[in-house]
């Protein structure tokens, strides 16, 4: 099996085009230096290095912060006032191919400016065993999209110093993958050691030939990998003299100069991930017995305190497990009102890294740990029903996709490789107390006549299902995982290694194992697309921990034929957690909530400060605007003092009356867009909530839905018409409202070269910084039509008159690069527009969606989330995925008119240039008693909220439609509206 990689996602190109026009302005660099024979001119490390072919200057500062403010405020992000460094970030939700992206970055950077040496430093072994994966199976897709242009890759070994030099020799594009510990201990890394191996024109450590190549830097979790603002990653960081370094997280700390962002928010929302939902386990009516368990030991203000977990009884007697705060000396019993701890006394509570607390009772003194508990219901119970649901879980989603061809895989972490697998007595592995659970628990499972239709595809011995990934020492034994020495970063290397080449294999039918136990280090830097299920048999710890575990499995899911699948009802992860539903997702909201600086149901004063008027040429509105805007929505009642969003607004963004001021009514729709995000939630299922959604058979077989699915089943396929001379008339249009290029400039900066012990050091001099202006109409120009025609698809006449006609044929003199960049970014969006307006739908004779869809593929939904249906619908029930979507649904019970409807399923796809349409609903309605009108009704909202992209889609849905009515007698009528009377008021 191989994975497909889509090369058209829009989020992902946005991405890549952020990085790449920060550096709009500079002239590719064409060199072609090797060592053996270096082009005149080329650009080298004076005095050091001239034979090697290193990275081409970046812009000037004044010109960088220019582009970088662009792009911010095309992204809608806070411009940044001044540049401070060069350390560019971009964040991206786990699971939307943010490894994707910064390699596809890289090849862009090189196609685009000539930079060829990439280094991406990671902070464990397992990130860098799965960046080396994706490079790997990314290679091929690369060579097509980018002509096959030369690339060598690999991992940083201290053993092999000739990869260094040849880094920094090759003319071919090389990118090198290192761990952060490969780099941040001059005192015992070999990168900073001289060696004969590596000595090129005087330069004999390998850290001296990286840092004369002047490598552009990308960070993978710069979270982990800088150990703070000063810590001694990002202090190695900088030492390595990087061109400029690209951060990529969804976990950012410090977020040094955004310049694009995809938060947990927008990712959900925009169903890129999978949806999750959570199958809490919560003990009840257990407290009889002394519980005690030590969550955290806090050291505030020379005064040292536990918080402890405990069942503490309230006023009416009623008890509840409770975090307290304890002292050396407190009396649980007085803490908790209940007799049942007399004797519990806290002892010493020690801080630091060995710290523990001291439990005294009657019968023993205990030292416990954080997470450590007295009293509990034995640990292997509670493990053994998370185990149970689990594979239950598991089978029940075999039981809905293994006939739509996508293996569901689960993964368990665990803490102990022991609890998995022990030594025998010959040196073989037998089952350790987890594995023997899990093979008791499956076997009863796979036995049930619930699950009858599965044991065929299943092998007949419960120890095939499920293996283990865990760090292998030098013997091929398992081991702990723990990086914190070379023996086990190596031993983890091997494990990692073994899981990361198993990766499709894993997605293939093929291969019979489903269930994955791994160690908890695995909770980054692994991932595979077919996880539907992750249970944690372990402690949680921080909430980042919990973010980083669920990213394990967010990762939309695949076919067999290694194609995305893009269905909601299918793209669910499950997450069986040892707490429950509530806490574990308040839990997780706090966290995105930190990490994102998002207060949800919070609008702060400044929120809307980097709003554009009408383009980037005017700038954004500030703060004082902003401000503005918030007292006026104050004033309307849809804030409160504090910024906390009422009622009153939540209605006005439901039933699109939201009033702005005046004199900002222009940004009407992206303010709304602001609060709706400010507004809701990310939405985080209850497990036991889940129902499955029946049809109604009598409906299915009915005349009226007969004579509907006829109508409407089938499918088509599409031509693109362009109107040539309105699409050449909106480039010109937007070319001359292009703003001036900024004028090339040259900048000198003195620096302090030496050598010392350490290596090779460059000081930058204080005001030492010089600028100039440069001419450049002696320099040779780009072909612009031919760059211009590969970009955008147009051809060299047409382009030809766009730019003649737009009047700025003058200003591609002044600056090229800047010029064509602005320019293919115009063309395309008109392009896009245009591709919409003019498209044209053919029905394809003999295809269609076949009825019996609606019975063979099982719909589910959450209780909360819907709405029970008359017997005039399909489904016994129907998603409420928005107010008026309810109100809708409603209309359609109540309304004696309405035959038969149906909420379209989201197999029911209509294909556009934009990706797939899934239309909402589809109804019949009888006029006058005698005749019957059918329709396909569109309820996303018609006015503001409605992303560009979406609205574009509905309008090709129109196009599909008529060009069916286009054959038939009475056919099925498209309309978009927000109410039934929309579509009634037209009879």
């Amino acid at each position: 099996m191989k994975l497909h990689f889509e090369s058209d996602l829009a989020y992902q190109q946005e991405a890549i085009a952020s990085v790449c026009d920060l550096f709009t302005g500079l002239e590719k660099w064409e060199s072609e230096t090797t060592v053996l024979a270096p082009a005149q001119g080329a650009l080298a490390f004076e005095g050091a290095a001239g034979s090697m072919p290193v990275n081409p200057p970046i812009p000037p500062d004044a010109m960088l912060l220019n582009n970088l403010n662009r792009v911010q405020l095309r992204n809608q992000l806070p411009p940044s006032p001044s540049l401070d460094s060069h350390d560019f970030t971009v964040e991206m939700e786990t699971g939307t191919g943010k490894t994707y992206v910064y390699l596809r970055t890289i090849m862009e950077l090189n196609k685009r400016f000539g930079m060829s040496k990439f280094i991406i430093v990671v902070p464990s072994v397992a990130i860098k065993e799965g960046v080396y994966k994706t490079l790997q199976i990314t290679r091929e897709h690369f060579k097509n999209l980018y002509g096959g242009v030369p690339c060598e890759y690999y991992l940083y070994d201290s053993a092999k110093p000739a990869d260094v030099r040849n880094f920094a020799t090759s003319s071919v594009m090389q990118i090198m993958v290192m761990t952060v510990g490969a780099i941040n201990k001059k005192d015992v890394n070999k990168l900073y050691q001289s060696s004969e191996k590596t000595t090129v024109d005087e330069l004999d450590k390998p850290i001296d030939l990286i840092r004369a190549t002047r490598p552009v830097i990308i960070v993978d979790e710069p979270q982990s990998v800088d150990g703070g603002l000063n810590g001694a990653g990002k202090t190695a960081l900088d030492a390595m003299h990087p061109l400029f370094t690209l951060r990529y997280s969804a976990t950012h700390i410090h977020k040094h100069h955004m310049v694009y962002r995809l938060d947990a928010i927008d990712a959900y929302n925009q169903k890129l991930v999978k949806q999750i939902e959570i199958a809490g386990l919560e003990v009840q009516n257990a407290s009889n017995s002394p519980y005690v368990k030590l969550v955290s030991i806090n050291s505030r203000k020379n005064q040292i305190s536990a918080t402890v977990l405990v069942d503490r009884a309230d006023k009416k007697e009623a008890v509840k497990r409770t975090e307290i705060t304890v002292y050396d000396g407190t009396s649980l019993a007085s803490e908790t009102g209940r007799d049942i701890y007399q004797g519990f006394r806290i002892g010493e509570i020690r801080a630091g890294k060995a710290g523990f607390m001291t439990l005294e009772t009657p019968a023993e003194i205990y030292y416990l740990k954080s997470g450590d508990v007295v009293g509990d219901i034995n640990p292997l119970l509670i493990q053994r029903h998370m185990i149970r649901r689990t594979i239950r879980e598991h089978l029940d989603k075999e039981l809905r996709l293994n006939g739509q061809q996508i293996k569901v895989l689960t993964l368990f972490f665990i803490d102990k490789v022991d609890l998995y697998r022990q030594p025998g007595e010959d040196g073989a592995r037998v089952p350790g107390e987890y594995a023997r659970i899990f093979e008791e628990e499956y076997l009863k499972a796979i036995k049930s006549p619930a699950y009858q239709a599965l044991a065929s595809t299943h092998p007949p011995l419960a120890q095939d299902v499920h293996d283990g990934y865990f760090s292998v020492d030098k013997k091929g034994a398992w081991a702990e995982t723990s990086e914190s020495n070379n023996a086990g970063r190596e031993n983890a290397e091997r494990g990692y290694n073994l899981i990361m080449k198993n990766k499709e294999k894993l997605l293939s039918f093929s291969s019979p194992v489903r269930f994955i136990f791994s160690h908890s280090a695995l909770k980054e830097g692994w991932d595979n697309p077919n996880v539907f299920q992750i249970c944690s048999l372990r402690e949680m710890g921080s909430e980042r921990e919990r973010r980083q575990t669920l990213g394990r499995g967010l990762r939309l899911c695949v076919n067999q034929q290694g194609e995305r699948v893009r269905d909601e009802n299918i793209n669910v992860l499950t997450v069986i957690a040892g707490e429950n539903y509530q806490a574990y997702a308040e839990r997780l909201q706090l966290e995105i909530e930190n990490e994102t600086g998002i207060r949800f149901g919070v609008v702060e004063k400044d929120a809307f400060a980097h709003l554009l008027i009408s383009d980037e040429a005017a700038g954004a509105i500030g703060g004082g605007a902003s401000e503005e805007i918030w007292n006026g929505l104050l004033a309307q009642g849809y804030l409160d003092k504090s910024g906390r969003i009422t009622a009153a607004l939540k209605s006005a963004l439901r039933e699109d009356t939201l009033c702005v001021t005046e004199r900002y009514a222009a940004l009407r729709q992206q303010i709304a867009g602001i609060l709706r995000k400010s507004a809701g939630r990310l939405t985080i299922h209850n497990a036991d909530e889940r129902v499955a959604i029946k049809y109604r058979q009598a409906v299915i077989d009915s005349p009226e839905f007969t004579a509907l699915w006829q109508r409407i089943c089938q499918k088509t396929r599409y031509c693109l018409a362009f109107d040539e001379h309105k699409l050449i008339a909106a480039c010109t249009a937007s070319l001359a409202e292009m703003p001036p290029p900024a004028k090339a400039m040259v900048s000198f900066s003195k620096a302090i070269l030496t050598q010392t012990q350490a290596g090779l050091e460059v000081a930058a001099q204080a005001n030492g910084a010089t600028n100039g202006l440069v001419e450049t109409t002696a320099l040779p120009l780009p072909d612009i039509l031919g760059v211009l025609q590969e970009k955008t698809g147009l051809t060299r006449r047409s382009l030809g008159v766009i730019l003649k006609n737009s009047g700025r044929l003058a200003d591609f003199a002044k600056n090229p690069q800047q010029f064509i960049s602005e320019a293919i970014g115009r063309i395309n969006y008109c392009r896009r527009l245009a591709m919409v307006e003019g498209i044209k739908y053919y029905p394809l004779p003999g295809e269609a969606w076949a009825q019996r869809l609606f019975t063979d593929k099982e719909l589910t939904g959450y209780a909360r989330n819907l709405l029970k249906t008359s017997e005039k619908s399909l489904y016994e029930y129907v998603p409420k995925d928005s107010e008026t979507e309810e109100r809708f649904a409603r209309a359609l019970d109540r309304q004696d008119e309405v035959r038969v409807y149906v909420k379209l399923p989201g197999w029911f796809k209509i294909p556009t240039p934009l990706g797939s349409y899934n239309p909402d609903w589809a109804l019949v309605i009888e006029h006058d008693n005698e005749e019957q009108l059918y329709f396909v009704a569109e309820t996303k909202s018609a006015h503001f909220g409605l992303r560009e992209e979406e609205a574009a889609k509905i309008r090709c849905g129109a196009a599909h439609f008529a060009s069916l009515a286009a054959e038939q007698a009475n056919p099925a009528r498209y309309r978009h509206v927000t109410a039934l009377s929309d579509i009634s008021g037209t009879l």
